[in-house]
Parts: structure tokens; sequence; C-alpha cells
């Protein structure tokens, strides 16, 4: 019994989470008793060494930044500008407004790195407009929450500052690999709307032709207003992190100063603002790192307990082959996603799951993409749904969860197809960081 103890924490973590404890006490807590049992008080000193290596680590740096920038543009106006000038171009398509609206989610997600501002800005914007013309209400809400959690697979993300140093890869390797197969999700979202809405015309009507419809080119000058401080924002952040000009943390500092320049150009900067995005950076900062604290205490015990060399001979012995084992370490991954918020599922499996992937010799950051996008289909699946959670707050009483439940699941069928996607050709990740990194 004793060679399989470290197996033993997951039960007795998932007993804790069940019973309500909070998640970083759980698994300090989980860590702490199974700790004293394997190690009596030596343990304490390992303890004393994640703090420190969680302390200072400065990539973390990036987490509280790229907040507090998703906070002030949340305010800046710039999500109204955005809305204007995407539908301008795709209100004369079937289903054009649900289309813009995915533009203008991977546009914001571009710009800020967190996902519930996104999905919570874009949907109090589109969600009206949709319901004045009577899209379906499932369209509407598989819109918004497949669309609002691009922010989990579109960098810059704060999913990824976190599962860099969890899963011991370069966040700008992550931020790069993942570009393409964000791309081509967003891509797949509107390939899925046209196709229903060109077969369904009533789930999504093609907008009548104003006359007020503004000319060639106020529509170039509305367009080029709107969408010059976002693609400025996300040249200073991606941009520098691609070309090498900055670190991580140092292109998260950039954001969070033009964040701050964007609120004051479009004059709704005040100290009020400021305040309030400083303090929701500190709450969800706090809240982030002391998750993150106890996911390095709890994987800490476990791999001292050589859980993982446990977990590796009982592959051995299940005789799987390496796809089988990725397989199911994703269905693991999104099963747990159905009960787990993203960080806990991040901070439990991925230091478990990584180095036997490496030991099978899949590339590590090819398998953390792969990763996000099954987090990103969870995130949509119910019984938890965040983002259901997040459309619920800002919906109006006649989308029901019925729709909700009913609308995400093309989407998440569309997830699935690209998953396939892109586990079947890694190049798809790789290339990239290998052309402007040289990662290899």
């Amino acid at each position: 019994m004793g060679d399989y103890l470290a197996l033993m924490m997951f039960p007795a973590l998932l007993l804790a989470l069940f019973m309500g404890f909070p998640v970083a006490f759980s698994m300090m807590g989980v860590a702490l008793f199974f700790g004293l049992v394997t190690f009596d008080t030596a343990v304490i000193f390992q303890f004393v060494q994640k703090v420190d290596a969680v302390a200072s680590n400065f990539v973390l740096a990036a987490v509280p930044l790229f907040i507090f920038m998703g906070s002030m543009l949340e305010r800046s106006g710039i999500a109204e500008k955005l809305f204007e000038a995407v539908h301008l171009w795709t209100r004369r398509l079937p289903g054009g407004l649900a289309i813009g609206t995915i533009v203008m989610c991977v546009i914001f997600a571009a710009s800020t790195g967190v996902i519930g501002a996104t999905e919570t800005v874009v949907g109090l914007l589109a969600i009206p407009a949709m319901m004045k013309y009577a899209y379906d209400k499932g369209l509407i809400s598989g819109t918004i929450c497949a669309g609002g959690s691009l922010g989990t697979i579109i960098p810059p993300s704060v999913v990824v500052v976190i599962l860099g140093p969890v899963a011991d890869v370069s966040v700008g390797d992550l931020f790069v690999g993942m570009i393409f197969p964000g791309l081509i999700l967003a891509s797949s979202y509107i390939a899925y709307i046209l196709i229903r809405c060109t077969i369904d015309p009533k789930a999504g009507p093609v907008l009548p032709k104003s006359d007020d419809e503004p000319s060639l080119t106020e529509k170039l000058r509305i367009t080029l207003i709107a969408l010059a401080p976002p693609v400025a924002m996300i040249v200073a952040v991606l941009g520098s992190i691609m070309f090498g000009f900055a670190a991580p943390t140092e292109a998260a500092a950039l954001g969070a100063f033009g964040s701050i320049l964007l609120a004051v150009i479009y004059k709704k900067f005040s100290l009020s603002i400021l305040h309030e995005a400083a303090m929701k950076t500190l709450k969800v900062t706090c809240m982030i790192i002391l998750i993150l604290l106890g996911g390095n205490l709890f994987a800490g015990v476990f791999v001292a307990s050589g859980g993982v060399a446990l977990a590796e001979d009982l592959i051995a012995a299940a005789n799987l082959a390496p796809w089988a084992t990725l397989v199911v370490f994703l269905f693991i991954c999104f099963v747990a996603g159905f009960i787990l918020d993203w960080i806990s599922v991040l901070l439990i499996f991925i230091p478990v799951f990584i180095p036997i992937v490496k030991s099978m010799g899949f590339d590590p950051v090819w398998f953390c993409v792969l990763f996000l996008v099954v987090i990103q289909t969870s995130y949509l699946t119910p019984p938890m749904a965040p983002a259901i959670f997040y459309l619920r707050a800002i919906s109006p009483p006649e989308i029901t969860l019925r729709h909700m439940f009913r609308g995400v699941i093309p989407f998440i069928v569309v997830q699935v197809l690209c998953l396939g996607i892109v586990a079947l050709f890694p190049q798809l990740v790789l290339w990239l960081p290998e052309q402007l990194l040289g990662f290899r």
C-alpha cells in the first residue's frame, strides 16, 4: 500500500473539493498531510523551497499586468468602437452579426488575454443586436460562449502565463505556437455560422440594407479608427515577444501601460477607474497565485513521493501505445474540466503528465497547446461550463439555460474537430516558433 500512497493524493484532493473546501487550501492541506506521512517534518523544508520558487518566478509578474490590462480595456471604450466597425463589413452576410461577434472576440482576446473580460464585454454589446434581428437564441448563446472562450487559445492568455512555468516550457514559445490553432478555431466557428445560416436563414437573417449605409471610404475610415488602438496593443504585446524584443513580462508591462493610454485617448480615464482596475487586479492575482502555490506544494509532494515514476510504471503495465496514452491524458483533463476550474486542472495534472509526455517523445509545447484546446472545450461543456455562467450573468431572461446548452453543442463539436487537426499536424503549433524564435 505504501508504494501507492502518492496516487491516493488525487482521491483525497477530490474529496476535499467536493466537501466544499477552497481549491488552494485543499491542495495545501492534502500536500501537508501526505508530506508529513511520507517525509515527516522534512517536508517543511520542501514547502519553504516551493514558496521561494513561486515568489521568485519573474514570469508570473506578467499575471497581474495582463489582468490589469484587461480590466482597463473593459472601460476604455475600445469594444464599442470595434463592434461598430466589424459589423459594418459582416452585416450583409448570412449570420453576419454572429460572424462579426467572433471576429470581435478574436481581436479583443488578442488585446486583453483575459477570458471573462472578452465574453462579458462582447456579450453585452452583441446580444441586444442579435436579439433585435431575431437570431436563433441557441446560436446567440453558442456564439458568445465560444467566442468569449477564445481568450484561452488566442495569445496573450493568462492561462499560458501560468501553464508555461508549471510545464517547464517557454511562455514565448506557447504564445507563438498557439497562434495558428487559435485562428483555425476561430475560422471554424465562422465557417459553421456561415453554413448554418445559409441553410437556415431564420437562424441568422441577413440584415436589410439601411438608407444611411456608409460609403466605402467612410467604412474604411471608421474601421481604421476602431482597429488602430487594438492592433497597436497586439503589436506591442505579441509583436515584441514574437520578434524577440521583449520577454512576456516586459510585453505585459507594455500592454498595461498601453491600456492606460487607450483609456486616456477615449476620455474614459479617471482615478476611480484606475482604483477599480487595480483592486480587481489585486483580488484576481491573489487568488491565482495562492492556487498556484497550493498546486506547487501538491505537485512537489507527489513527485518527491515517486508519483510520476509510479504513474509511468502503471502506464507501461497497461501497455498502451503512445498515442493512446496521449488521448487518455487529454480525456482525463476534459472530464476534470466538468467539475474543476481551469487552473485546478492545470496544476493537478500538467506536472504529472508532462514528464510522461516527454518520455514518450512528444513535444511538450505541442501537448500544452492540445491541453489548451481541451480546457477551452471543457470551458463550454456542462455541468460546470464557466462560459455559460458568464453568459447567464449578462443575458436577458428570454435566453434560457436550455438555449445555452443547446447552443454550445455545435461549437464543442467544432472544437473537437480542430483538436484532431492540431493533433494530427503538430507543425501547426511548432513551425512558427521554429521560424521566429528558433526554439529547436
